[in-house]
């Protein structure tokens, strides 16, 4: 075969090539059209799948908190009233201590009574007792110890043989 059939031959094939590369490349570009449209679509599905589930966890968060601040809500009321019961159960017992000491250890209205009665009692036999002699210095004197009492040397002696003397204080 001659160079130019060969020319020809491989030109012709150069042709069919570029031709079946043609036909490749708009097939492989209204595919990737196609693709293009099937993402957009796509995208759009997705974008409103993520927004549907966006909505539906919200809906859900928004009903959860909703039932945590009911909790709360009841909460903080019973908290509020055992504050309440307690703050008074402690004001009651801070309160009834002292006064049920009291009670115990001081003496009652009657009690009282009876001790001044018996304070005015033995005030009176203590006055009776002054006024007759209580109030003498007695001593134990000298080696013996005999029983001797201070006297007022200064007041006059008395007796017919002026052997009583005035006790001292009287």
């Amino acid at each position: 075969m001659s160079d130019r059939a060969v020319a020809d031959d491989t030109t012709m094939k150069l042709g069919l090539l570029m031709e079946s590369v043609q036909v490749h490349q708009k097939l492989a570009e209204g595919q990737l059209d196609k693709l293009r449209a099937h993402t957009a679509d796509l995208d759009a599905v997705v974008r409103d799948e993520i927004r549907r589930t966006m909505v539906d966890e919200l809906q859900m968060l928004t009903a959860e908190t909703t039932r945590a601040t009911q909790v709360l809500q009841r909460l903080k009321g019973a908290t509020a009233w055992r504050g309440t019961v307690l703050s008074l159960a402690t004001a009651m017992l801070c309160s009834g201590i002292p006064f049920a000491l009291a009670r115990w250890a001081l003496p009652s209205p009657a009690d009282i009574a009876t001790l001044r009665a018996r304070r005015e009692e033995l005030a009176a036999n203590i006055a009776r007792l002054e006024q007759q002699g209580g109030r003498i210095d007695w001593r134990r004197c000298g080696e013996a110890k005999r029983l001797c009492v201070r006297v007022d040397r200064k007041a006059p002696s008395y007796g017919e043989k002026a052997d009583y003397f005035v006790i001292e204080g009287y």
